[in-house]
């Protein structure tokens, strides 16, 4: 049977029940979304998904409530909120919807679980403080939806449903930028693979286009890359290699007496022509051309390698 009902329970809403909503509209856009605690709408029914209200975690009945005892908890033992059910469930479908390849499909429904939907069944749960966010704990996306809803004093009484139905498509432009960066690292890697596999044994790793590379040189074990080249507009860069996320130190860094040179002084120093710009902290320089940036990259080795 068609699913023509989406619900949930009505007053006061939170992340959960609102990104469930984002997957379950999306997955079923023609279904009516419900938020009401009359039992009538709380009963299951082959024509309706039931969620973040109900008593009950039944797949098969189509109600996936987390707030019973014992609540649903992961393979692993953290507990689940009702977005970690309505994901485990209908996320694989919701990706296909929106047109992910099924090559990379299994790949990024568990990226999206484990860093977006996780944190969101933890909190819910209060298996996390907000507090660890520290000072930015009030930019977290749960917090930002707290902030969408109605004022204590909104005389209105239907002010909770309009603030849900608001936030909806707030939370929606969230979870679908998400997914589409999930899906493009995917691309970005395929892409910087065969560029190292063109790299060969040369220190220079040239990419067709701004791009995450760091995935790909962990993948294909290139440790042997010291630098970057790509285009960036009419001119090219040369970039440095970090050692890692968590830190600036490099791999290799640009010849000191590049820093903060500009134009002729920096073609100068570098004996380039076309040369335009290094940072005084010797991770980028630009030049005009490939053919440039190429000389630049020739010299950048030969100053690492003595």
């Amino acid at each position: 049977m068609t699913i023509a009902h989406l619900v949930t329970h009505s007053g006061g809403f939170h992340a959960d029940e609102l990104l469930s909503s984002v997957v379950l509209t999306g997955l079923f856009p023609r279904a009516e979304l419900k938020r009401s605690r009359d039992p009538r709408w709380l009963a299951p029914a082959a024509d309706r998904i039931i969620f973040d209200v109900g008593g009950d975690y039944d797949a098969a009945r189509q109600i996936f409530d987390h707030h019973q005892r014992p609540s649903p908890l992961r393979d692993d033992g953290q507990p689940l909120s009702s977005f970690g059910l309505i994901w485990a469930h209908y996320g694989r479908a919701y990706l296909e919807a929106l047109g992910v390849p099924a090559a990379g499909l299994e790949e990024i429904h568990s990226a999206f679980d484990t860093r977006f939907v996780l944190p969101i069944d933890l909190l819910d749960n209060g298996a996390i403080d907000p507090g660890v966010a520290g000072p930015l704990s009030v930019l977290t996306l749960p917090a930002l939806v707290e902030s969408l809803k109605p004022v204590f004093d909104d005389p209105s009484p239907t002010a909770d449903d309009d603030a849900f139905l608001r936030a909806l498509p707030i939370a929606r432009s969230f979870v679908e930028a998400f997914i589409a960066n999930l899906a493009a690292k995917g691309r970005a890697e395929g892409m910087a693979l065969d560029a190292i596999a063109r790299a060969g044994t040369s220190p220079i790793l040239e990419l067709p286009m701004g791009m995450p590379y760091r995935a790909a040189l962990e993948k294909a074990g290139a440790d042997h890359l010291l630098f970057v080249v790509m285009p960036r507009g009419d001119d090219w860069t040369l970039n440095g290699i970090k050692l890692s996320d968590d830190t600036f130190d490099q791999r290799a860094d640009l010849p000191a007496d590049w820093a903060g040179l500009t134009d002729a002084a920096l073609e100068a120093a570098t004996g380039v022509k076309g040369a335009k710009f290094c940072h005084n902290a010797r991770f980028i320089a630009v030049a005009d051309s490939r053919e440039a940036i190429l000389k630049m990259a020739e010299v950048a080795v030969k100053a690492v390698r003595g």
